[in-house]
C-alpha cells in the first residue's frame, strides 16, 4: 500500500462519498476509485459497501481507518519537519495530551513559554490516555500529557501531578450550599461520572463503595460531557479537577469532596530521545500551570508510579 491509496481511503471515510473525496484531493473520481480498489485487492478484503455515488464503510474499515489516520498524521510531520530544515525554522512543538489537560494544562502553559519563544507552529491535539501513550511511543510527538497508569516501556516519566477530584454541580442544587460535599449528601443524587475502569473511575469507584456503595447513573468519556450533564441538571458530575476548575461555566458550582479521590497525570516523552531547550521549558511550565489551575496540586516523583497506583 501507497500513500495515495491511505490519503484516498481516509478521504473516503471521512466524507462518505468517492466524488467528495476526489473534490477535497483535487483528484478525479476515478482516480480515487481506482486507489480505494488498488488497496482492497492488496489488503484482500472490502472496505466499502457500494452504493451509487454513497460508500457505506465495512466494519474492517472502520478498524483500520484509527491506525491510517496515525499513520498519515505522522507522514505529514515528517514533511513538514523536513521543510522547516531546510528553512532553518525551530523544530515545531508536537504537543497531545487527553481532553481534560489539552483544553486546560497545555494551553496555559504554552502561553507561559510564549514570552521565551515559540515556534511558528504548534501542533496540540486531544486524544484518549491509550493513544496518548501510542502517540509517544512512535515518536509523532514531542511531549505528552495522559492520566495514570503510564507505566509502558519506551516512554520516560518526568514527574506525577497530583490533586483531587471534585464534585461539579448546577448552583441551584442544594448541595450548592455546602463548603464540602460528604458521600452521605450524595446519596439520593444521579451521579455522572468517567466509564474507563481503568484510569480515574476505578479510585472513583473504591470511594464510592465505602459502607453502603453508590450507584452511577450516567457514564462517559470526557469530563466535559460529565459536567455539561450536570449543567443541564441531570445529577452531580464527579470528575478530575482540570476541567471544572479550569473552564469554569456560569450556572455551575464546583466543591471538594469529603473523601480525597486523587487524580494523577504523567508527563511523559519519548524514551532515550533528547530532550530540547523549549521542551523542557514547556515541561517546567506545565508544572506552574498545574500550581495556578488546581487546588491541592501535588508534583511527584516518577518513581512513585506503581506505588500510587
Amino acid at each position: 500500500m501507497d500513500l495515495n491509496q491511505l490519503e484516498a481511503f481516509s478521504a473516503v471515510m471521512t466524507i462518505g462519498s468517492v466524488t467528495g473525496a476526489g473534490r477535497s484531493l483535487g483528484r478525479s473520481q476515478p482516480a480515487v476509485s481506482k486507489a480505494i480498489q488498488d488497496l482492497e485487492s492488496e489488503l484482500g478484503y472490502a472496505l466499502f459497501d457500494r452504493n451509487g455515488p454513497r460508500v457505506t464503510p465495512t466494519d474492517k474499515a472502520f478498524l483500520l481507518y484509527e491506525e491510517v489516520e496515525r499513520s498519515l498524521v505522522g507522514l505529514r510531520t515528517i514533511r513538514e519537519r523536513a521543510l522547516e530544515i531546510g528553512r532553518d525554522e525551530i523544530q515545531p512543538i508536537h504537543l497531545v495530551a487527553t481532553p481534560a489537560l489539552a483544553s486546560t494544562i497545555a494551553p496555559a502553559a504554552l502561553k507561559l513559554v510564549e514570552k521565551n519563544g515559540l515556534p511558528e507552529h504548534i501542533h496540540l491535539r486531544s486524544a484518549s490516555a491509550e493513544q496518548v501513550v501510542h502517540s509517544v511511543l512512535h515518536r509523532t510527538v514531542s511531549l505528552g500529557l495522559t492520566s495514570l497508569p503510564v507505566g509502558h516501556r519506551g516512554l520516560d516519566l518526568h514527574w506525577i501531578g497530583q490533586a483531587p477530584c471534585v464534585a461539579v454541580l448546577r448552583t441551584d442544587n442544594p448541595l450548592a450550599k455546602a463548603d464540602v460535599v460528604t458521600i452521605d449528601a450524595l446519596r439520593g443524587q444521579r451521579i455522572i461520572t468517567m466509564s474507563n475502569r481503568y484510569r480515574l473511575r476505578q479510585r472513583i469507584d473504591m470511594a464510592l463503595g465505602q459502607d453502603k456503595p453508590l450507584d452511577v447513573a450516567i457514564e462517559t468519556n470526557t469530563s466535559f460531557n460529565a459536567i455539561m450533564a450536570a449543567h443541564a441538571g441531570l445529577g452531580v458530575a464527579l470528575v478530575e479537577p482540570m476541567t471544572a476548575l479550569g473552564m469554569p461555566i456560569e450556572g455551575l458550582a464546583v466543591r471538594p469532596l469529603a473523601v480525597n479521590i486523587p487524580f494523577y497525570f504523567g508527563v511523559v516523552t519519548p524514551f532515550g530521545k533528547p530532550v530540547d531547550g523549549l521542551t523542557q521549558a514547556l515541561i517546567g511550565a506545565i508544572e506552574t500551570a498545574a500550581r495556578d489551575i488546581l487546588h491541592g496540586f501535588v508534583k511527584r516523583d516518577a518513581g512513585d508510579h506503581d506505588d500510587l497506583l
